[in-house]
C-alpha cells in the first residue's frame, strides 16, 4: 500500500512539473499565437518599454533639475505607452493571461518540487526552561510609540521581567545597561527597539551565553520578520517568557561592531549619514545620490569575499546570512539565519544601458551575489561611512566583516505566525527532469532540520 501511495505521489509530482513547463511555454507563445507578427512587435515594444523605464529610473537617481524631471516623465510615459499599444491592438487580455500562466507555472512547479528534498532546512528548536530573572530594555520611540501603544512595560513586568524604559531625551548606552544587568544576575536579555539596538544587546547576550528576546517594536524589524515574529502586535513576543523555545542563530560583526541584519557600504552607507535622513528618507536620498552614483563624491570601494575580488562597486551590502534574490514573493527575506555564511550583494552601474541590463538580463555584469565567511571592504580613503542595521557609523578602512555561527540563543514564542514553511526555490532544470521521468525517481521527503 505504501508503494502504491508513493507511486501516486510521484505521478502527481511528475504531472505538476509537466504542467509548470507547459504553462511557461504558453505564457511565452501566447503573444505570438494571438497577434502573429503584430504580437511579436508588441512583445519587442514591451521589452523596449522596460529598458526605457529602467534607464529613466537611473536618470532620476543620478541627475538633477530639468534632466530629472524629464526622466520622471519618461518613467511614466514608457509603461503607459506599452499598455496603450497592447490595448489598441485588442491584445491587453494577452498580457493578463500571460501573467496568470506565469503564476500557474510557479505554483505548479513548487508543488512538484515540494517533495524532492529541495525545501530549505528548518531551524531546530530547543526546549529550555523559562528564565527566572529576565531583563528587558524598551525604547519608547521605536515604531512610532509601539511600546506605549501595546503596554509592553506593564505586560513584561506582569511576567516577572525587570524593565528599563529608555529616556528618549538623553542618550543611554544600551550595551552598558545590558552588561550591568548580567552582572546583577539577569538570565535573559531582551529589547524592544530598532535593529541597531537589537544588535548591541544581542552581542552582550552572545558574549555571556544568555538567551536573547526580540520584541518587534521597531519600524521595520527585519530580524524579527525572519525569526517569524508578529510585527503587528509586538506584545505576542513576550509569550516567549512563559511558553518559548530557543533558536541558535548567527551574528554578524563589522570590525567588532555587531549586526543582526546587514552592513551597508557605499551609496546607502553615505545616504544614511545625512542629517535629514530620519525625517525624510526619500528627500535625503535624492539629494545625495547624483554625486554618489556618478562617482563625483564618496570613496572608491574594493570588496574581497573569501578570495573573490569585487572592483569599484557603488554599493556593497554584507548581510547576516543571504537574502533571497530569486523569488519575488520572498525577495529580501532570509530563509536561514544559521548557515554560518555572510551574504554579499554588490552593485556597479555607470550608465543607463547598464541600469537596463540590471533589470532585463538574467545575469547582469553589474550585480554580484555570493556568500562568504569573511568579507573585507576597502577604499581609497582612510574612513568608510557605514550603515550598520540602519545606524550611521564611520569606521577606519579596511572594514573586516565576519560571522559568528550560531553564537546567539534567541528565545521566541513556541507559536509564531510568520513561520509558514518556505516554498522551495524554482529549479527549472530539476523540473525538466521530473517531467521527463517515467518511473519512481523521487520519493516524498521531509524537510531536514538543522
Amino acid at each position: 500500500m505504501g508503494s502504491a501511495m508513493g507511486e501516486r505521489d510521484h505521478r502527481r509530482q511528475r504531472w505538476a512539473a509537466r504542467g509548470a513547463l507547459a504553462a511557461v511555454a504558453l505564457a511565452a507563445l501566447l503573444p505570438l499565437v494571438s497577434g502573429g507578427l503584430k504580437g511579436l512587435l508588441l512583445l519587442l515594444a514591451g521589452l523596449v518599454g522596460l529598458a526605457l523605464t529602467a534607464a529613466a529610473l537611473w536618470w532620476i537617481l543620478s541627475r538633477r533639475g530639468p534632466a530629472r524631471m524629464a526622466a520622471a516623465v519618461l518613467a511614466v510615459v514608457a509603461p503607459v505607452g506599452v499598455i496603450t499599444l497592447f490595448a489598441a491592438a485588442n491584445l491587453i487580455w494577452v498580457v493578463f493571461a500571460s501573467l496568470l500562466l506565469w503564476c500557474l507555472a510557479v505554483w505548479s512547479g513548487r508543488y512538484a518540487l515540494r517533495s524532492t528534498g529541495l525545501r530549505p532546512m528548518r531551524v531546530k528548536e530547543y526546549r529550555t526552561p523559562p528564565p527566572r530573572r529576565p531583563f528587558i530594555l524598551l525604547n519608547p520611540r521605536s515604531g512610532g510609540g509601539k511600546v506605549a501603544k501595546f503596554s509592553l512595560k506593564e505586560k513584561a513586568e506582569e511576567l516577572g521581567a525587570q524593565v528599563v524604559l529608555l529616556d528618549p531625551d538623553h542618550h543611554q548606552d544600551v550595551t552598558a545597561l545590558a552588561k550591568a544587568a548580567v552582572a546583577d544576575g539577569a538570565d535573559l536579555l531582551g529589547v524592544a527597539g530598532g535593529d541597531g539596538t537589537q544588535a548591541m544587546v544581542a552581542a552582550v547576550a552572545a558574549e555571556h551565553g544568555l538567551p536573547f528576546l526580540v520584541i518587534s517594536a521597531g519600524t521595520r524589524n527585519h530580524f524579527a520578520m525572519d525569526l517569524g515574529l508578529d510585527r503587528d502586535d509586538p506584545s505576542t513576543c513576550l509569550d516567549a517568557l512563559t511558553d518559548g523555545v530557543e533558536l541558535r542563530v548567527d551574528l554578524g560583526f563589522a570590525d567588532g561592531r555587531p549586526f543582526v541584519n546587514n552592513a551597508s557600504f557605499g551609496v546607502y552607507g553615505a545616504v544614511v549619514q545625512s542629517p535629514g535622513y530620519r525625517d525624510d528618507k526619500v528627500g535625503a536620498a535624492l539629494e545625495r545620490l547624483p554625486e554618489l552614483l556618478t562617482r563625483q563624491s564618496g570613496p572608491r570601494l574594493t570588496a574581497s569575499a573569501d578570495g573573490t575580488t569585487i572592483a569599484d562597486p557603488q554599493a556593497v551590502l554584507v548581510s547576516n546570512n543571504a537574502y533571497r534574490m530569486d523569488d519575488p514573493f520572498g525577495f529580501g527575506r532570509r530563509e536561514r539565519l544559521n548557515s554560518g555564511k555572510l551574504g554579499v550583494l554588490a552593485v556597479r552601474v555607470d550608465s543607463a544601458v547598464e541600469a537596463a541590463e540590471l533589470l532585463l538580463s538574467p545575469r547582469p555584469e553589474g550585480l554580484t551575489v555570493l556568500t562568504a565567511q569573511h568579507v573585507v571592504v576597502d577604499a581609497d580613503e582612510p574612513h568608510l561611512e557605514v550603515g550598520l542595521d540602519g545606524e550611521a557609523l564611520t569606521l577606519p578602512a579596511p572594514v573586516h566583516c565576519r560571522i559568528a555561527r550560531r553564537a546567539l540563543r534567541v528565545r521566541v514564542p513556541r507559536h509564531r505566525p510568520g513561520v509558514p514553511e518556505a516554498p522551495p526555490r524554482m529549479d527549472w532544470r530539476r523540473l525538466r527532469k521530473l517531467a521527463a521521468a517515467v518511473g519512481r525517481t523521487a520519493a516524498p521527503a521531509r524537510s531536514r532540520r538543522s
